[in-house]
């Protein structure tokens, strides 16, 4: 009898993965992983696989990025960029943030295949399966690595929470939603209201 489950996939330590003990991987380990067709980080030394991502998680993904690559067009100041690409924060921590933003102060990061070092802003889009990986693990690595800016954005809510690294830990500047804009440091003048991320051609 075939059993079905309402458990929602979630992102898991992979243990059954071939390599270093958990705990002792590196980026250069996981950079030489085989394309299996699935997706890894690495938190601390721990690989982590992580379930595909929805149809409407990769639209949000790409309205935001999308209003982005217009500011940075307009402005000139740097770039945007989305997942799949590698961060690598340390030897040890190797994220691919939803939306990842580099000023041009910042180039010199942008290595030929990934970012090393850390990002002027990263943007997280939340889902049942991600919750504990971006609002704890990564908000861990992200302060840790000096990331000054942090987006989470909910999409059950249709909110963003702007988070700015002050005296190395994340302080909150509020929830926003419908008509209001980001008061962001990293952009400053983005003057897209928060609702039109959450555009969408199929609802």
């Amino acid at each position: 009898m075939t059993q079905t489950s309402d458990r929602i996939p979630e992102v898991v330590p992979a243990n059954d993965v071939p390599g270093p003990r958990q705990g002792s991987w590196t980026y250069d380990d996981y950079a030489a992983l085989p394309d299996d067709g699935n997706r890894y980080e690495i938190f601390d030394g721990v690989l982590y696989r992580s379930p595909s991502p929805s149809w409407s998680h990769q639209e949000i993904v790409f309205e935001i990025a999308s209003h982005l690559r217009n500011y940075f067009r307009a402005t000139g100041r740097g770039g945007v960029f989305v997942s799949p690409l590698d961060v690598e924060l340390a030897p040890d921590t190797n994220l691919q943030p939803d939306v990842v933003v580099l000023l041009k102060e910042s180039g010199n990061k942008l290595q030929k295949h990934h970012i090393v070092g850390a990002p002027d802003l990263t943007i997280e889009v939340v889902s049942p399966n991600s919750q504990t990986h971006d609002r704890f693990r990564k908000i861990i690595a992200y302060a840790g690595a000096g990331i000054p800016e942090y987006w989470i954005v909910d999409p059950y809510s249709c909110t963003v929470e702007l988070l700015q690294l002050e005296h190395g830990e994340y302080q909150s500047q509020g929830i926003f939603r419908g008509k209001a804009t980001l008061p962001s440091v990293i952009v400053p003048g983005f003057t897209v209201h928060v609702e039109e991320f959450f555009v969408s051609a199929w609802k």
